[in-house]
Order: C-alpha cells, then sequence, then structure tokens
C-alpha cells in the first residue's frame, strides 16, 4: 500500500480524492477539521495550511504520493483588489504549499519514487475578467510545478490539475441555485459543470504507477472549456 499525504481533505475535491484512495492505499489527511472523515479509512493530523507548521513526526518515514488541496476562489474587479488580496490567494494557494513540500521533501525522497498532485485552476490559462487575483497564483502554481518536476527527476514526479468550476463548498456562492447551475454547465463545451470525483479520479492515475511516465504536465479538467470552443 501507498502512503499518501492529502492537505486538504474533508471537504470538495479533497474529500473525494480520501474517499477514492482509502481502500488502496493508507492516506493521512492533514486539515483543519475532521469532519465528514467519519468512517473513512484515514489517519487524521489536525492542521491549518494557513497558519500551522506541519508536524512530520505524525508521518510514516517514507511519502509516495502528496496533494496539496487548499485553494481559493477570489473573484472580484482588479480595480477594487487591494494588494492584501492577492497576498492572501498567494499565500493559501502557493506560499503555504512550499512550506509543505518543503517539510515533507525528506519523505518524498526516502523511497524509490513517489508522486506530487498539485491544483491550478482553468483561469491560469484563460483570460478570464474578475480572476486576476486567483490566476496570478495558481499560474505560480504551474511554474514551480514544471520547475520541481525537472529538478527532481525521474525521483519525484511532479504534475497539475487545472479544473473549471467545480461543485464543491467553496464554489457554492457560483452554483447554489438552479440559474446558475444551468448557465455554467451551458459555458463547459460538455454542457456539465464540475464534480469533486472529476479531479480525484486524475488524482487518482496521477498518485498511482499507470502515470509512471508523466511528470511536469498540465491537466485539464475542465469539461473542455479550456481548448474548445461551444456552439452558438
Amino acid at each position: 500500500m501507498k502512503n499518501i499525504l492529502l492537505i486538504g481533505g474533508s471537504y470538495g475535491i479533497g474529500l473525494a480524492i480520501a474517499q477514492e484512495l482509502q481502500n488502496e492505499n493508507n492516506i493521512f489527511v492533514a486539515s483543519r477539521t475532521n469532519e465528514n472523515l467519519a468512517g473513512l479509512n484515514v489517519n487524521h493530523i489536525p492542521f491549518d495550511a494557513s497558519t500551522d507548521t506541519l508536524d512530520t513526526s505524525k508521518l510514516p518515514a517514507i511519502l509516495d504520493g502528496l496533494v496539496y488541496c487548499p485553494g481559493s476562489i477570489n473573484l472580484r474587479p482588479f480595480r477594487g483588489l487591494k494588494p492584501e488580496a492577492f497576498e492572501a490567494d498567494l499565500q493559501i494557494n502557493f506560499i503555504s504549499l512550499v512550506k509543505v513540500i518543503q517539510a515533507v521533501l525528506p519523505n518524498l525522497t526516502a523511497g524509490e519514487y513517489s508522486s506530487i498532485v498539485l491544483f491550478s485552476s482553468v483561469a491560469a490559462s484563460m483570460g478570464m475578467p474578475f480572476h486576476t487575483s486567483v490566476a496570478a497564483a495558481k499560474g505560480a502554481i504551474e511554474g514551480f510545478a514544471k520547475a520541481l518536476a525537472a529538478e527532481y527527476a525521474p525521483k519525484i514526479r511532479v504534475n497539475v490539475i487545472a479544473p473549471s468550476l467545480t461543485d464543491t463548498p467553496l464554489a457554492d456562492k457560483f452554483l447554489n441555485n438552479e440559474t446558475k447551475q444551468e448557465k455554467s454547465a451551458e459555458r463547459h463545451p460538455l454542457k456539465r459543470f464540475g464534480k469533486p470525483e472529476d479531479s480525484a479520479q486524475m488524482a487518482s492515475f496521477l498518485l498511482s504507477d499507470k502515470s509512471s511516465w508523466i511528470s511536469g504536465q498540465i491537466f485539464h479538467v475542465d469539461g473542455g472549456m479550456s481548448t474548445l470552443l461551444v456552439n452558438g
């Protein structure tokens, strides 16, 4: 069984990943709460990515996989965004991610091979209004992932999942009624918005040996939004 660490695994995509992986892996979930984890075969570590230092003594000596899930959806006009908003988005999406990876790097390099899965956004590759802050933070992740993948190949594989709008608590205000859901679905060529399971299944693949020849890639799990034109 692989030892997999999920940073954030109590809600949304992180929870879906924990559910996807729990039966065939030894899962550690580092998150602020263990809510929704009852009944799952996982080990919970109290951890707030925005403020805490990860206690690595609670982790196995060898980690085969790491997934960093915390993020933000801060959509506002650029003229109304203060520098502090950019700093906050960069902190939770990227700086805290760097701190976690540096903390567990000895564990990730202790085994034969390991895999890191990070999360970006469709907004990092598409010019979308009101996304300047989150797109900047997610863009940092994509550039970082490619450089890290190059530096640690072949020991550590690093890949990124870039979803479009996904039905999670973080995105609730964008999908909290039928009209919003219909409009969001219509914007995607595949005519639906994302489900947590869509990204969880990709993460499972990237953590597995089935993806052993894949590193430094950005996977757009976005209903075709980043590459396909919607008819009409």
